[in-house]
């Protein structure tokens, strides 16, 4: 049976198409029964909801279960009529505001016509549906003119500070004529970071403080946070260090990964990587910003940048604290560990994907999607270590903190393998209360919070409830693990 399962474990990581580069991490199909349009964002809300949304470049955001097994998706916002598609435009963006569990909003970055511009802009949850949006909530926020239909970057996400950040290309064509990513009345070539909080004038939003151009007198954008940047189309934040990492596709040589700073010029057009593009010679570097990391096009086997995470999950623990990205058209994905000032680059997987995002979920696992055939993947690795904790070697159901509680208290559990976990709450009939987990879960360290203040059922009253974990790693006929705990509600 053993022999049986590594064969099956052997023929997915051949289907998933890609050849291995260590023994331990893998690349594993993460929804084999789900596949969607061009899928160009991967996002979660820190909701509790243990839901994942991919957003289809034609126009469609779909929401379905954080669960390997789920068989359906839904349709969470479909814009299509407003979208203009095709090449690098589209909708290309998805960031939920960091209370989106109790306001609801959520934003969205697209391409429209006439003119041809980019938009940024709000939605609101349904108020009848999770799982939908109410289309007539939309506010627009800004508006950008795209001179040609290449170069749109896309993507837009909440630092830790609270702030929106948006990428936007350098307008396209090639090799930036207008010269706007180093032109500080445009928006094209930046970075913007806005303050979606609170309102300024006629803007439906405020210039944080601290942006570099806050209140200059010479017509500067004051939106813009970093600029000289080409077409970063995926950018993210480590919260542990709080760096935001941008990957920046090159013009014909060089691709480049950049740690962005506010205020910093990372010198498009004048550079192209660590090399003059314009002039090809002796161009002047004075206060531009170098990429930390840079491949040639014609010996590193990329050809398209698309920037990653760094990796804070368990799943794969070899990775932890690298930064993860790959290349659309090479299919090659890479890790890069930076100490200090120090890069170091390994090729991870040499594949036939078309890579166009990376995504993480609530416990920080890492998913890339491949454009053409819609599908979505996974990194699975040696699970050693979670944090600076030995990963559990036997299953284990703790008794909850506090107890008795009011109204919420932690339920924390250990499981060894992988597997299909089961966490319950029952009453003293055995009616059950809530269903706090039902999913895949990874081998790991798991704390899981139950508010008896908000259960699926019905308000609780003060007595003795049970909570049951169940996990399973076979079929499904035979528990591997079950335990039950007693707790108590003291209003």
């Amino acid at each position: 049976m053993k022999r049986i399962s590594n064969l099956l474990i052997g023929l997915l990581f051949i289907i998933s198409g890609c050849k291995q580069a260590t023994a331990q991490l893998q690349i594993m199909p993460a929804f084999p029964n789900l596949s969607f349009e061009q899928p160009v964002d991967f996002q979660y809300p820190d909701d509790g909801s243990n839901r994942l949304f991919v957003v289809s470049q034609p126009g469609t955001i779909y929401v379905f279960e954080n669960n390997n097994s789920v068989t359906a998706k839904k349709v969470f916002l479909d814009i299509r009529d407003k979208v203009l598609f095709g090449g690098e435009q589209g909708l290309l963006g998805l960031a939920f505001h960091p209370d989106y569990k109790n306001n609801g909003y959520f934003y969205i970055n697209y391409t429209t016509s006439n003119p041809r511009r980019t938009v940024v802009s709000r939605f609101k949850v349904s108020s009848t549906d999770p799982d939908a949006t109410d289309r007539s909530s939309e506010l627009i926020l800004l508006t950008v003119d795209q001179p040609y239909s290449n170069h749109n970057g896309g993507q837009t996400s909440f630092g830790p500070d609270g702030y929106l950040y948006i990428s936007l290309g350098d307008g396209g064509s090639g090799g930036d004529p207008q010269n706007y990513a180093q032109n500080l009345r445009s928006l094209l070539g930046k970075i913007l970071r806005i303050d979606v909080n609170n309102r300024s004038g006629n803007l439906n939003y405020n210039i944080p403080n601290d942006n570099p151009f806050k209140g200059n007198t010479n017509n500067l954008r004051e939106e813009i946070y970093a600029f000289g940047l080409r077409n970063v189309w995926k950018f993210s934040f480590d919260l542990p260090t709080g760096k935001l990492w941008a990957a920046d596709v090159g013009q014909n040589a060089w691709e480049e990964i950049n740690i962005i700073e506010n205020g910093k010029n990372y010198g498009w057009r004048i550079m192209e990587g660590n090399h003059c593009y314009n002039p090809a010679t002796n161009c002047n570097t004075t206060n531009l910003t170098m990429p930390i990391w840079e491949y040639g096009r014609n010996d590193q086997g990329g050809y398209s940048i698309t920037g990653g995470y760094v990796y804070r999950g368990s799943s794969a623990s070899e990775l932890n604290g690298k930064y993860i990205y790959g290349d659309f058209v090479s299919g090659n994905i890479w890790s890069l560990e930076l100490i200090g000032s120090n890069a170091t680059n390994k090729l991870l997987f040499s594949t036939n994907h078309s890579i166009s995002t990376f995504g993480m979920d609530q416990n920080n696992e890492l998913y890339f999607a491949n454009y053409s055939t819609g599908r979505i993947y996974k990194l699975r690795g040696t699970s050693t270590k979670v944090g600076l904790n030995l990963m559990p070697q036997s299953y284990k159901l703790f008794q909850n903190y506090p107890n008795p509680f009011n109204p919420a208290t932690k339920i924390s559990f250990e499981i060894p393998r992988e597997g299909n976990v089961s966490l319950k709450i029952y009453d003293t009939l055995g009616t059950e209360v809530t269903t706090l987990v039902d999913e895949h879960r990874p081998a790991g360290n798991y704390n899981v919070e139950f508010n008896a203040g908000i259960t699926e059922k019905r308000p609780l009253s003060s007595g003795v409830y049970f909570y049951s974990l169940i996990v399973n790693n076979s079929s499904g006929l035979i528990n591997d693990f079950v335990d039950t705990k007693k707790f108590v509600l003291l209003k």
